[in-house]
């Protein structure tokens, strides 16, 4: 279930994180973890990110230590960060996809770019086809965690976001359709999995 409108939506809440689902227009560094002090108590540090425009699950550290420790398993690629994006056209049915992209700050926009150079970082994700159309689902596991890494991954190839009129939609949406559906990552000797699905699916 997507959060409400505005609403942070409490997945799971630990000593040591918190899982929420992050409501389109929240900013997921300050807004988010402030509402979740304010709601529940102590402080909450920012593990990973979502663009103020995309909604789905996170995880917030509850304590410096959990911090540490969600940030490591970010980096060695145990958090794995899962996703349903509705594209437009219809892309092979599953592909993993490689990319060097440079995000230009003043626009505020991603590339994909042909050889490396200072900024450009490397990209991978991979995707499988969901539903076939003018407009296709699809269910991506990021491999790397870049800007705008999904959305320009895609439109890069002639498949831009539904909703994503920076990287090349034509339609009257008014928001990107992507939406991070699945958190996963190894806890205590246990392999946790948190879900939620947005309400255009």
């Amino acid at each position: 279930m997507e959060a409400e409108n505005g609403k942070i939506q409490i997945l799971c809440t630990e000593r040591d994180f918190a899982v929420i689902v992050k409501p389109v227009g929240m900013d997921s560094e300050k807004e988010v973890p402030e509402r979740l002090s304010r709601e529940l108590g102590g402080v909450f540090y920012t593990i990973h990110r979502l663009d103020r425009n995309v909604g789905g699950v996170m995880v917030y550290a509850r304590t410096k230590e959990a911090a540490a420790a969600l940030s490591r398993l970010v980096q060695s690629g145990e958090l794995v960060k899962e996703y349903f994006a509705q594209v437009t056209g219809t892309p092979p049915e599953e592909a993993v996809w490689e990319d060097l992209l440079l995000k230009d700050s003043r626009k505020n926009k991603v590339f994909v770019v042909k050889r490396q150079r200072a900024g450009v970082k490397a990209a991978k994700l991979a995707y499988t086809r969901l539903t076939a159309g003018e407009v296709s689902l699809v269910r991506v596991r990021l491999h790397t965690g870049r800007s705008h890494q999904i959305r320009v991954q895609f439109a890069s190839r002639g498949y831009p976001l539904a909703g994503d009129h920076k990287y090349g939609a034509r339609d009257r949406l008014k928001e990107p359709r992507l939406f991070s559906c699945a958190i996963s990552f190894p806890w205590k000797g246990k392999q946790l999995r948190f879900e939620a699905t947005p309400e255009w699916i």
